[in-house]
């Protein structure tokens, strides 16, 4: 069987000629709309610890900055494409402007797989990438967050990279950073505290009590796995979590202590 791969930019911009048609939006507005506004794609190199030069391609795209400054997260991942981060900047317009935040929809990548590079690597990728897209951000104009596989060492490695090119402190250029250099409380759990409110409301508008309710996680990350802790927390029983890989962690764990428990019998 051929599994055919659905385009996330051809989903947005289905998802958006829905929307304006409800809406009524003029002709002009939905060509304008329907475009990104700026797409730069960088290739740099990178030297890998092994004292090979790699070449890895980035992305950033600002869909729309009408509202005020972009805004969106920067990803690692080998399936990052061009027409993903097009999409993730349309969808970044449409959630600031729902929430009326003064921001407008921006989303950046690069092509790699972070799981199978050192720290060291993944910071000289991350210099290099902030080098290169630096003509696009800045706190008035473009501000990077963490998305998949990103997180708030690399944020501060894009602030302090971009700083030295200003030659001061801008902490500002990204959010999502360590607490010690100018992160918000809160910000690392945000993703999935909204995970956690959204299912809670759900729960209420179905009648349902949370420690009613079994829960399934599916990712390990910065999202999937913050959000079981605050599901736990809110009384609903975490009955399995899916890392990346597809396996069920709770499963392996379980799978694990039967066997420390086998081993102990023996033992004694």
């Amino acid at each position: 069987m051929v599994v055919e791969l659905v385009n996330p930019y051809d989903v947005a911009i289905h998802q958006f000629d829905e929307a304006a048609e409800r809406l009524g939006l003029s002709q002009a507005m939905r060509a304008i709309l329907r475009k990104p506004k700026r797409e730069l794609i960088v290739n740099f190199p990178v030297r890998m610890d092994n004292g090979d030069v790699e070449m890895f391609t980035g992305y950033r795209v600002q869909h729309n900055i009408n509202r005020g400054p972009a805004k969106g997260g920067i990803r690692y991942s080998p399936a990052v494409s061009l027409d993903e981060v097009r999409a993730l900047s349309m969808w970044m317009t449409w959630k600031c402007a729902v929430v009326d935040i003064p921001f407008g929809g921006a989303k950046g990548g690069v092509i790699c797989d972070p799981h199978k590079m050192s720290s060291a690597e993944l910071e000289r990728l991350t210099r290099r990438y902030t080098t290169e897209i630096s003509l696009l951000i800045g706190p008035d104009s473009d501000i990077p967050a963490p998305d998949m596989n990103t997180n708030p060492q690399i944020m501060g490695w894009i602030m302090d990279t971009y700083s030295m090119h200003r030659g001061y402190s801008v902490p500002a250029v990204t959010t999502g950073k360590p607490l010690a250099i100018g992160g918000s409380e809160g910000r690392l759990e945000a993703t999935a505290r909204g995970v956690q409110v959204v299912a809670r409301e759900a729960m209420r508008d179905k009648g349902m009590n949370p420690e009613d309710c079994s829960v399934v996680v599916q990712g390990f990350g910065n999202v999937g796995g913050i959000a079981a802790r605050l599901l736990h927390e809110m009384g609903c029983r975490v009955v399995g979590i899916s890392d990346i890989s597809g396996d069920c962690i709770i499963q392996r764990a379980l799978m694990f202590l039967r066997r420390c428990v086998i081993l102990a019998d023996l033992a004694a």
